[in-house]
Protein backbone atom coordinates (compact mmCIF):
# COMPACT_ATOMS: atom_id res chain seq x y z
CA UNK A 1 0.00 0.00 0.00
CA UNK A 2 3.09 1.95 0.96
CA UNK A 3 4.67 1.75 -2.26
CA UNK A 4 0.94 2.27 -4.37
CA UNK A 5 0.78 6.22 -2.01
CA UNK A 6 4.37 7.01 -3.48
CA UNK A 7 3.88 5.59 -7.03
CA UNK A 8 0.81 7.90 -6.94
CA UNK A 9 2.14 10.84 -5.50
CA UNK A 10 5.38 11.15 -7.71
CA UNK A 11 2.80 10.49 -10.39
CA UNK A 12 0.85 12.96 -9.35
CA UNK A 13 3.53 15.50 -8.86
CA UNK A 14 5.40 14.81 -12.33
CA UNK A 15 1.79 15.78 -13.97
CA UNK A 16 1.98 19.03 -12.31
CA UNK A 17 5.11 19.63 -12.97
CA UNK A 18 4.78 18.69 -17.05
CA UNK A 19 1.68 20.54 -16.82
CA UNK A 20 3.33 23.69 -15.41
CA UNK A 21 6.03 23.47 -17.12
CA UNK A 22 4.73 23.73 -20.69
CA UNK A 23 1.92 26.40 -19.88
CA UNK A 24 3.16 28.82 -21.66
CA UNK A 25 3.61 26.50 -25.06
CA UNK A 26 -0.09 24.62 -25.15
CA UNK A 27 -3.63 25.25 -25.57
CA UNK A 28 -5.32 25.87 -22.61
CA UNK A 29 -7.46 23.45 -22.76
CA UNK A 30 -4.58 20.49 -22.73
CA UNK A 31 -2.91 22.48 -19.77
CA UNK A 32 -6.54 22.28 -18.13
CA UNK A 33 -6.82 18.95 -18.64
CA UNK A 34 -3.55 18.07 -17.36
CA UNK A 35 -4.29 20.01 -14.23
CA UNK A 36 -7.36 18.16 -13.77
CA UNK A 37 -5.84 14.78 -14.27
CA UNK A 38 -2.99 15.50 -11.37
CA UNK A 39 -5.56 16.94 -8.85
CA UNK A 40 -8.06 13.26 -9.55
CA UNK A 41 -4.74 11.62 -8.81
CA UNK A 42 -4.66 13.51 -5.25
CA UNK A 43 -7.78 12.54 -4.81
CA UNK A 44 -7.25 9.21 -4.94
CA UNK A 45 -4.34 9.17 -2.72
CA UNK A 46 -6.11 10.72 -0.16
CA UNK A 47 -8.96 8.05 -0.43
CA UNK A 48 -6.34 5.71 -0.62
CA UNK A 49 -4.68 7.08 2.72
CA UNK A 50 -8.23 7.09 4.41
CA UNK A 51 -8.59 3.12 3.69
CA UNK A 52 -4.60 2.45 5.13
CA UNK A 53 -5.47 4.55 7.99
CA UNK A 54 -8.96 2.83 9.04
CA UNK A 55 -7.02 -0.69 8.09
CA UNK A 56 -4.29 0.11 10.63
CA UNK A 57 -6.38 1.56 13.44
CA UNK A 58 -8.73 -2.09 12.99
CA UNK A 59 -5.49 -3.72 13.26
CA UNK A 60 -4.16 -1.76 16.21
CA UNK A 61 -7.73 -2.15 18.25
CA UNK A 62 -7.41 -6.26 17.51
CA UNK A 63 -3.54 -6.37 18.85
CA UNK A 64 -4.48 -4.47 21.95
CA UNK A 65 -8.03 -6.91 22.63
CA UNK A 66 -5.10 -9.58 22.01
CA UNK A 67 -2.70 -8.16 24.55
CA UNK A 68 -5.59 -8.04 27.37
CA UNK A 69 -7.03 -11.59 26.55
CA UNK A 70 -3.59 -12.68 26.82
CA UNK A 71 -2.89 -11.01 30.41
CA UNK A 72 -6.76 -12.22 31.34
CA UNK A 73 -5.15 -15.70 30.33
CA UNK A 74 -1.99 -16.01 32.40
CA UNK A 75 -3.76 -14.98 35.31
CA UNK A 76 -6.10 -17.59 35.15
CA UNK A 77 -3.06 -19.72 34.90
CA UNK A 78 -3.06 -21.18 38.60
CA UNK A 79 -6.34 -21.39 38.83
CA UNK A 80 -7.77 -24.84 40.57
CA UNK A 81 -9.78 -26.93 38.22
CA UNK A 82 -13.18 -25.94 39.26
CA UNK A 83 -12.48 -22.52 37.07
CA UNK A 84 -11.71 -24.42 33.78
CA UNK A 85 -14.55 -23.45 32.29
CA UNK A 86 -13.58 -19.78 32.33
CA UNK A 87 -9.84 -20.67 31.21
CA UNK A 88 -11.07 -22.50 28.22
CA UNK A 89 -13.45 -19.24 27.56
CA UNK A 90 -10.11 -16.79 27.72
CA UNK A 91 -8.13 -19.28 25.10
CA UNK A 92 -11.84 -19.44 22.68
CA UNK A 93 -11.50 -15.89 22.74
CA UNK A 94 -7.48 -15.40 22.75
CA UNK A 95 -7.19 -17.89 20.25
CA UNK A 96 -10.01 -16.45 17.67
CA UNK A 97 -8.26 -12.80 17.93
CA UNK A 98 -5.05 -14.23 17.13
CA UNK A 99 -6.91 -15.94 13.53
CA UNK A 100 -8.05 -11.61 13.07
CA UNK A 101 -4.88 -10.27 13.15
CA UNK A 102 -3.00 -13.26 11.33
CA UNK A 103 -5.78 -12.64 8.51
CA UNK A 104 -5.12 -8.96 8.42
CA UNK A 105 -1.36 -9.47 8.56
CA UNK A 106 -1.88 -12.07 4.96
CA UNK A 107 -3.89 -9.22 3.66
CA UNK A 108 -7.65 -8.74 4.59
CA UNK A 109 -9.02 -8.03 7.60
CA UNK A 110 -12.02 -10.76 7.61
CA UNK A 111 -11.83 -14.25 8.64
CA UNK A 112 -10.98 -16.34 5.33
CA UNK A 113 -14.55 -18.32 5.34
CA UNK A 114 -16.23 -14.45 4.71
CA UNK A 115 -13.29 -13.66 2.45
CA UNK A 116 -14.55 -16.90 0.34
CA UNK A 117 -18.49 -16.24 0.75
CA UNK A 118 -18.34 -12.68 -0.17
CA UNK A 119 -15.77 -13.30 -3.74
CA UNK A 120 -18.37 -16.48 -4.33
CA UNK A 121 -21.24 -14.08 -4.14
CA UNK A 122 -19.16 -10.94 -6.34
CA UNK A 123 -18.21 -13.86 -9.07
CA UNK A 124 -22.16 -14.71 -9.29
CA UNK A 125 -22.98 -11.22 -10.07
CA UNK A 126 -20.39 -9.61 -11.68
CA UNK A 127 -22.29 -6.96 -13.30
CA UNK A 128 -23.43 -5.37 -10.16
CA UNK A 129 -20.83 -6.39 -7.36
CA UNK A 130 -17.14 -6.23 -6.71
CA UNK A 131 -15.13 -7.40 -3.50
CA UNK A 132 -12.01 -6.36 -1.71
CA UNK A 133 -10.64 -8.88 0.29
CA UNK A 134 -7.63 -6.41 1.62
CA UNK A 135 -9.93 -3.72 2.95
CA UNK A 136 -13.06 -5.72 3.40
CA UNK A 137 -15.16 -3.74 0.99
CA UNK A 138 -18.39 -5.13 -1.17
CA UNK A 139 -18.81 -2.51 -3.76
CA UNK A 140 -22.72 -2.08 -5.80
CA UNK A 141 -22.69 -0.36 -9.20
CA UNK A 142 -25.20 2.07 -8.80
CA UNK A 143 -26.11 1.93 -12.33
CA UNK A 144 -27.55 -1.74 -11.65
CA UNK A 145 -28.39 -1.32 -8.24
CA UNK A 146 -30.88 2.21 -8.87
CA UNK A 147 -33.05 3.56 -11.40
CA UNK A 148 -31.57 6.89 -12.44
CA UNK A 149 -31.59 9.55 -10.05
CA UNK A 150 -33.58 6.98 -7.81
CA UNK A 151 -32.38 5.56 -4.46
CA UNK A 152 -35.05 2.33 -4.60
CA UNK A 153 -32.97 -0.36 -4.78
CA UNK A 154 -34.14 -2.25 -7.87
CA UNK A 155 -35.72 -5.65 -7.82
CA UNK A 156 -33.05 -7.26 -9.42
CA UNK A 157 -30.97 -6.26 -6.67
CA UNK A 158 -32.90 -6.79 -3.63
CA UNK A 159 -31.92 -10.79 -3.84
CA UNK A 160 -28.41 -9.74 -3.66
CA UNK A 161 -28.93 -7.80 -1.01
CA UNK A 162 -30.85 -10.46 1.21
CA UNK A 163 -28.11 -13.11 0.31
CA UNK A 164 -25.20 -10.23 1.74
CA UNK A 165 -27.07 -10.30 4.99
CA UNK A 166 -27.31 -13.80 5.87
CA UNK A 167 -23.31 -13.15 4.74
CA UNK A 168 -23.41 -10.89 7.45
CA UNK A 169 -25.15 -12.24 10.19
CA UNK A 170 -22.71 -15.98 9.81
CA UNK A 171 -21.09 -15.63 13.86
CA UNK A 172 -18.26 -15.86 12.19
CA UNK A 173 -19.15 -12.13 11.95
CA UNK A 174 -20.74 -11.22 15.06
CA UNK A 175 -17.50 -8.94 16.20
CA UNK A 176 -18.06 -7.04 13.27
CA UNK A 177 -20.00 -4.07 11.67
CA UNK A 178 -20.60 -2.52 8.55
CA UNK A 179 -20.32 0.89 6.79
CA UNK A 180 -22.66 1.57 4.24
CA UNK A 181 -21.56 4.69 1.86
CA UNK A 182 -23.22 6.43 -1.33
CA UNK A 183 -21.33 7.92 -4.31
CA UNK A 184 -22.16 9.60 -7.30
CA UNK A 185 -20.28 11.30 -10.51
CA UNK A 186 -20.10 15.23 -10.57
CA UNK A 187 -22.90 15.51 -12.65
CA UNK A 188 -25.44 17.80 -11.07
CA UNK A 189 -28.91 16.60 -10.86
CA UNK A 190 -31.48 18.85 -13.11
CA UNK A 191 -34.44 16.85 -13.01
CA UNK A 192 -37.54 18.49 -11.12
CA UNK A 193 -39.10 15.33 -10.16
CA UNK A 194 -35.20 14.41 -8.54
CA UNK A 195 -34.75 17.75 -6.72
CA UNK A 196 -37.60 17.36 -4.95
CA UNK A 197 -36.72 14.03 -3.09
CA UNK A 198 -32.70 14.49 -3.59
CA UNK A 199 -31.51 18.42 -3.72
CA UNK A 200 -27.95 17.49 -4.21
CA UNK A 201 -25.78 14.97 -5.00
CA UNK A 202 -24.37 14.30 -1.13
CA UNK A 203 -28.31 14.14 -0.69
CA UNK A 204 -28.73 11.10 -2.97
CA UNK A 205 -25.70 9.49 -2.23
CA UNK A 206 -26.82 9.24 1.61
CA UNK A 207 -30.81 8.19 0.27
CA UNK A 208 -28.97 5.58 -1.60
CA UNK A 209 -26.83 4.68 1.57
CA UNK A 210 -30.00 4.62 3.89
CA UNK A 211 -32.12 2.16 1.24
CA UNK A 212 -29.29 -0.49 1.42
CA UNK A 213 -28.86 0.08 5.14
CA UNK A 214 -32.99 -0.51 5.67
CA UNK A 215 -32.68 -3.66 3.54
CA UNK A 216 -30.39 -5.17 5.57
CA UNK A 217 -32.09 -4.71 8.65
CA UNK A 218 -34.85 -5.86 7.22
CA UNK A 219 -33.02 -9.48 6.26
CA UNK A 220 -31.83 -9.49 10.02
CA UNK A 221 -28.84 -7.56 10.79
CA UNK A 222 -29.07 -5.67 13.65
CA UNK A 223 -29.46 -2.24 13.35
CA UNK A 224 -26.88 -1.05 15.68
CA UNK A 225 -24.02 -2.58 13.73
CA UNK A 226 -25.08 -0.28 10.22
CA UNK A 227 -23.36 2.67 9.70
CA UNK A 228 -24.59 4.82 6.67
CA UNK A 229 -22.66 7.98 4.86
CA UNK A 230 -23.15 9.81 1.20
CA UNK A 231 -20.07 11.58 0.13
CA UNK A 232 -21.88 12.55 -3.00
CA UNK A 233 -19.56 13.16 -5.89
CA UNK A 234 -16.55 14.31 -3.68
CA UNK A 235 -14.56 10.85 -3.47
CA UNK A 236 -14.19 9.38 -7.16
CA UNK A 237 -12.14 6.31 -7.96
CA UNK A 238 -11.63 7.63 -11.49
CA UNK A 239 -12.10 10.95 -13.40
CA UNK A 240 -15.50 12.27 -14.23
CA UNK A 241 -15.88 12.94 -17.78
CA UNK A 242 -18.64 15.44 -19.53
CA UNK A 243 -21.28 12.90 -17.98
CA UNK A 244 -19.37 11.63 -15.81
CA UNK A 245 -17.99 8.18 -14.80
CA UNK A 246 -19.88 4.89 -13.72
CA UNK A 247 -17.31 3.91 -11.72
CA UNK A 248 -17.98 7.26 -9.45
CA UNK A 249 -22.03 6.31 -8.99
CA UNK A 250 -21.60 3.20 -6.40
CA UNK A 251 -22.26 1.88 -3.08
CA UNK A 252 -19.10 0.65 -1.10
CA UNK A 253 -20.26 -1.62 2.07
CA UNK A 254 -17.37 -2.03 4.31
CA UNK A 255 -16.67 -4.68 7.17
CA UNK A 256 -14.75 -3.65 10.01
CA UNK A 257 -14.37 -4.86 13.57
CA UNK A 258 -17.03 -3.63 15.76
CA UNK A 259 -16.25 -0.15 17.62
CA UNK A 260 -19.63 0.29 19.87
CA UNK A 261 -19.95 -2.79 22.42
CA UNK A 262 -23.85 -3.91 22.16
CA UNK A 263 -23.79 -5.61 25.91
CA UNK A 264 -22.15 -2.90 27.80
CA UNK A 265 -23.21 0.35 25.59
CA UNK A 266 -19.54 1.50 25.70
CA UNK A 267 -17.93 2.67 22.19
CA UNK A 268 -14.45 1.12 21.00
CA UNK A 269 -15.77 -2.45 20.63
CA UNK A 270 -14.45 -5.21 23.79
CA UNK A 271 -11.49 -2.39 24.26
CA UNK A 272 -14.18 0.34 26.19
CA UNK A 273 -13.31 4.29 24.85
CA UNK A 274 -15.24 6.89 24.23
CA UNK A 275 -18.03 8.03 22.09
CA UNK A 276 -16.66 9.55 18.47
CA UNK A 277 -18.19 13.11 17.75
CA UNK A 278 -21.35 11.81 15.82
CA UNK A 279 -21.51 13.21 12.33
CA UNK A 280 -24.79 14.49 10.54
CA UNK A 281 -26.91 12.07 8.15
CA UNK A 282 -29.19 12.23 5.51
CA UNK A 283 -33.29 10.67 6.24
CA UNK A 284 -34.62 10.37 2.56
CA UNK A 285 -38.03 11.59 4.54
CA UNK A 286 -36.20 15.07 5.55
CA UNK A 287 -32.76 16.35 4.90
CA UNK A 288 -32.54 20.55 5.37
CA UNK A 289 -28.75 20.53 4.79
CA UNK A 290 -26.30 18.67 3.12
CA UNK A 291 -22.68 17.73 4.84
CA UNK A 292 -19.69 19.65 4.23
CA UNK A 293 -17.84 19.01 0.81
CA UNK A 294 -14.51 19.02 -0.20
CA UNK A 295 -13.46 21.66 -2.41
CA UNK A 296 -13.53 19.54 -6.18
CA UNK A 297 -12.75 20.67 -10.03
CA UNK A 298 -16.25 22.04 -11.36
CA UNK A 299 -17.23 21.42 -14.98
CA UNK A 300 -19.91 22.46 -16.60
CA UNK A 301 -23.23 19.62 -16.47
CA UNK A 302 -24.44 18.19 -19.17
CA UNK A 303 -28.18 17.97 -20.15
CA UNK A 304 -28.71 14.49 -18.33
CA UNK A 305 -28.43 13.28 -15.17
CA UNK A 306 -27.14 9.50 -15.17
CA UNK A 307 -27.40 9.43 -11.45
Amino acid sequence: MNALAAHRIVFGGSLVTLALGFAGCVPQEKYDAAVTAARSYEQQLGSTRDELSTSRANEDRLRSQISQARADLESMQGLSDGSKVDLEKLRDAYDALSKQVAGMDAGGPLPENINILLASLAEQYPDMLQFDAKTGMLRFLSDVTFDSGSARVKDSAREVLRRFAAILNNPELAAFETVVTGHTDNVRIGKPETLKNHPTNTHLSAHRAISVRDLLVGDGVAANRVEVAGWGEYRPIVENGPRGAAQNRRVEVFIRPMTYDTTTGSWGGTTGGTAPQATPRATPEKDATAPAAAPVITRPAPEKDPN
